[in-house]
């Protein structure tokens, strides 16, 4: 399952991404079109600037993910990327994959894994749709894991009441005349 920043928001068309890196210049950016440096015109730097305004946003959204998922993260955070007019890759979406099955035979782990996994998906300032349906999955998880709980109680309920009736008639006492309470 992953959760992440999937939001794209408005930016212009897509370059395809280049392995050469922007230079600057004097303080000015500039790509490598195969000329010889020409400076960014003000609409490019706007465009260079939104783009950054969002690398920074994707990159601390998915951090976000990364550090509340602790170790139910699968690795690193994936983004996917847009070239700028300076010819530089801008983080525009990303993900962390996070393992959210729940824990096999054991319901108080998968409560709690379930908690974890909500915490994660909902850990940045402004999660997204996938982040608020993988907080959904999560509670289903934990509504599920609570029913199975429950469904053990009485059964343990009724195992403790026998090893404790055990318990006192080896020390000569009795437990006729209380009720079980299942």
């Amino acid at each position: 399952m992953q959760i992440g920043h999937s939001r794209p928001g408005p930016m212009p068309p897509q370059r395809p991404a280049t392995d050469t890196p922007a230079e600057t210049t004097k303080g000015k950016l500039t790509g490598n079109h195969g000329g010889a440096g020409t400076a960014l015109s003000d609409e490019q730097r706007a465009v260079v600037d939104k783009l950054k305004a969002r690398d920074r946003e994707v990159r601390a959204h998915e951090a976000a993910h990364k550090a509340a998922a602790g170790g139910l993260a699968r690795g690193a955070a994936s983004f996917s990327y847009q070239v700028g007019p300076d010819n530089r890759r801008y983080a525009v979406g990303g993900e962390v994959s996070i393992d959210t099955s729940a824990v096999a035979d054991d319901p108080r782990a998968s409560l709690r894994k379930a908690e974890a996994i909500r915490a994660a998906a909902l850990a940045p300032a402004r999660p997204s749709a996938q982040d608020h349906a993988v907080a959904a999955r999560a509670a289903q998880m934990a509504a599920s894991a609570q029913r199975e709980l429950l469904q053990q109680a009485p059964a343990k309920g009724a195992q403790r009441y026998a090893e404790i009736g055990a318990e006192l008639e080896d020390s000569g006492t009795s437990l006729a005349g209380f009720d079980a309470i299942a």
